[in-house]
């Protein structure tokens, strides 16, 4: 891990919006690091400050057979080396109070998954780690309800936090983005996120297995900015169609550099 601050995300008003970026979950070691080599080179000739992400363990698949991980001390090991070979702070999600102090050991940052952001126990035990925490907010919230989740952290001792939108409920099989949210969010004091490839989403599939509409990456991306989003989160990889998790809105390693390159044209417009 590196010594790595909330501080460096805040006030980009100057500079570039951040970026956490990764694959859905952690597959192994060679392509996480082949995955976070790529983005780092993309992120350091294009100045935008990098967060690698990946999910040690997936622990709300819809069928029981789904890829859930590799094994958890393995997965966070494979974190931790991606911190030390390239220097860029590292995010995974917990799902429990008892997972917060283990990932802590190993990632920068812990995420609290969107159905999960009002379960106190889990965001207190988040907090007392003393990592910076990232809450995504519920589809089933408003963007005002997620002042309860920061005031929770906050009040735990933790004042490092930031919010993701992923979206909103929409029907039993889509979401839709409310862009108001953002800004609203943005008013309690913490950066905010958009999250532009879960907000694609088609869950609740019959198959079983989430669908998406990653060709919308970009339209998603794109108005957050304009909007003024802090910062962007995107599921990346190099062959999604083959991803053990959430391919099916992931965006391919490859279309990564020309998407931040457009967007970082609309901030530098907007601000």
């Amino acid at each position: 891990m590196i010594n790595f601050q909330l501080d460096n995300l805040k006030n980009q008003d100057s500079g570039n919006f951040f970026l956490m970026a990764g694959p859905c979950a952690i597959e192994g070691e060679e392509i996480a690091l082949r995955i976070a080599e790529k983005i780092v080179s993309i992120t350091d000739k294009l100045n935008i400050p990098y967060i690698f992400k990946g999910s040690y363990r997936k622990a709300n698949r819809s069928k029981g057979d789904s890829f859930t991980g590799i094994g958890d001390e393995k997965a966070l090991k494979i974190l931790e080396k991606v911190s030390k070979t390239f220097g860029v702070p590292t995010v995974t999600d917990i799902h429990e109070s008892s997972e917060a102090a283990m990932a802590a050991a190993y990632v920068d940052v812990l995420q609290i998954p969107a159905f999960l952001c009002r379960q106190t126990d889990l965001l207190i035990a988040a907090a007392q780690t003393g990592k910076v925490v990232n809450v995504k907010k519920g589809q089933f919230l408003s963007a005002g309800s997620m002042k309860f989740a920061v005031e929770k952290i906050v009040e735990a001792g933790n004042n490092k936090v930031i919010l993701t939108d992923r979206g909103n409920t929409f029907g039993y099989q889509d979401l839709i983005v409310d862009y108001r949210g953002l800004p609203e969010m943005q008013s309690f004091g913490v950066p905010v996120v958009m999250d532009c490839t879960h907000s694609l989403q088609q869950p609740n599939q019959s198959s079983g297995v989430t669908g998406g509409k990653p060709q919308l990456i970009e339209t998603i991306a794109k108005a957050a900015i304009a909007v003024g989003a802090d910062g962007l989160f995107i599921e990346t990889h190099p062959d999604p169609a083959n991803a053990k998790s959430d391919g099916a809105n992931m965006l391919h390693l490859t279309l990564l550099e020309d998407l931040l390159v457009k967007l970082i044209r609309i901030r530098q417009a907007v601000i």
